[in-house]
């Protein structure tokens, strides 16, 4: 098992407001996992718990049998990696930035090269973009180049935070095959956070539901239901907009 969630609770920093309640869940090896949700139910604020980007106020987070609290931050954000939606080149170019986390590792340059030319190839980044800077490309190809800088490492857990939110078609299905091979051969968790219920059904064995903070649903992909799913969604998401107009208007 890598990952394993018992009862975990996030309030707000002054502890007013319960962000994730009670959550609980498990992540086996080759998992893929489909995160889905309408917008505020803390999809985003669940992936930076499992990086460590925020603990939990109560509950226990572990990653392989060992309390992730428990684990240098270092040592566990190199097993378990976490892209962002909008993630940041570092004023490199993109050779410099998909390189960079095998350089901190002590990897050699010949095999630096060769893991940068691989997943460059499996990815379809194409070779007149490893000179440019992130002013210099759009934020779908952003995203991808941030993936490739998470898949070089090869981690044993994978954290993606909308990662098909900018990418055309063909990208996402390039994309989707390749973490589908990464979870199969080299048997890499990955969970995604991803509002395209296509994509998300497409991708995953296991869809997580969360709403207001709470897990409402651990399912089998395959038999789950999807057009309840997106019923379901819509329903909250209309709820959601609902709320924040009488919030506006009073």
């Amino acid at each position: 098992m890598e990952l394993q969630l018992e009862n975990v609770t996030l309030t707000a920093s002054l502890g007013t407001e319960t962000l994730l309640e009670d959550i609980s869940f498990e992540v086996d090896r080759g998992d893929r996992v489909a995160l889905v949700g309408p917008s505020g139910a803390g999809k985003s604020l669940l992936l930076r718990l499992l990086n460590r980007l925020s603990d939990p106020s109560r509950g226990t987070v572990r990653f392989r049998d060992r309390d992730i609290r428990e684990i240098p931050v270092l040592e566990l954000r190199r097993q378990i990696i976490l892209v962002l939606q909008e993630s940041k080149l570092l004023e490199m170019t993109v050779a410099e930035a998909i390189a960079y986390p095998l350089q901190l590792r002590g990897t050699s340059k010949p095999q630096i090269q060769q893991r940068v030319d691989t997943w460059c190839q499996r990815l379809h980044i194409p070779s007149d973009w490893m000179g440019k800077t992130e002013l210099q490309l759009s934020v779908g190809q952003r995203q991808l180049v941030a993936i490739a800088r998470a898949l070089v490492t090869e981690p044993a857990v994978l954290l993606l935070d909308e990662p098909t939110s900018a990418l055309d078609v063909g990208r996402t299905h390039t994309l989707l095959q390749v973490l589908a091979d990464m979870a199969s051969q080299l048997e890499i968790a990955i969970i995604m956070a991803n509002h395209q219920l296509d994509t998300a059904k497409s991708f995953a064995n296991r869809l997580l539901y969360l709403e207001r903070g709470k897990l409402s649903q651990d399912l089998d992909a395959a038999t789950a239901d999807w057009d309840e799913i997106h019923r379901r969604l819509l329903e909250a998401e209309r709820q959601v907009a609902k709320e924040w107009d009488d919030e506006t208007m009073g």
